[in-house]
């Protein structure tokens, strides 16, 4: 798609190009819930060139996503995300070599010493990949954060949520508890073993940087929530 407008301003919350109000994919105005994620989004469409790219978009494609996926039902998206509060990254360990267990314990004990803190709540970690129940309590406190979250407040948690794999992560972030260059390196710290010793292919290192793009996105998508009226 070609662009076709000379002008974009931000008018009442929302977008204008040349004085017409944008709407989403799903015909709904593109509304935004404070001023600084409008300006951000509105500098996305005065960054566009000759075609429209919606990679290079995606705070609005993430705006898209809180009014036409999620708000109409937030309950059942954010259930999507709590899940992960069951299976959680920061729950399983190595078991060896010592560095990247000592890794681990350094990136991820301070994330799940935050949550005990402000959730009263227990995990269990275990080494290995299989599967280690958590305290159903456990569970259900950080489904309960999760599911206190806005619609827009999901879309931006979503990448971060899934990229990481850490729900605990994801909440420590919202709540400036940490800081998204923080949750990403300790998101990635297996695959950085794994690149210290074998080598990162070409493919691999540009699916990663897609990866961080996205989850950079997200964080940053959140923190323009956090400056309404500033």
């Amino acid at each position: 798609m070609k662009r076709f407008w000379k002008d974009v301003a931000v008018a009442n919350g929302g977008i204008a190009l040349d004085g017409k109000p944008v709407r989403t994919p799903g015909r709904a105005p593109l509304t935004l819930p404070t001023p600084a994620l409008a300006e951000a989004v509105a500098e996305e469409w005065r960054a566009v060139g000759e075609d429209i790219d919606p990679r290079a978009m995606p705070l609005t494609g993430l705006a898209n996503a809180a009014i036409d996926r999620i708000a109409p039902d937030t309950a059942a998206f954010a259930a999507g995300l709590a899940a992960y509060g069951e299976s959680d990254l920061l729950y399983y360990r190595a078991e060896q070599p010592e560095p990247l267990v000592a890794r681990q314990a350094a990136a991820w004990d301070p994330l799940l010493d935050w949550a005990r803190g402000r959730y009263d709540v227990h995990f269990e970690t275990t080494t290995g990949v299989m599967h280690r129940a958590q305290p159903p309590a456990t569970v259900a406190r950080l489904a309960d954060a999760v599911t206190a979250q806005d619609a827009f407040r999901l879309a931006g948690l979503s990448p971060v949520v899934t990229i990481s794999g850490s729900v605990v992560a994801a909440l420590a972030l919202i709540e400036g508890a940490t800081d998204a260059e923080t949750v990403w390196k300790a998101s990635q710290i297996d695959e950085d073993w794994q690149t210290e010793l074998w080598g990162e292919d070409e493919l691999a290192a540009e699916a990663r940087e897609a990866r961080r793009t996205d989850f950079l996105a997200g964080a940053r998508f959140l923190s323009l929530l956090e400056t309404a009226n500033s």
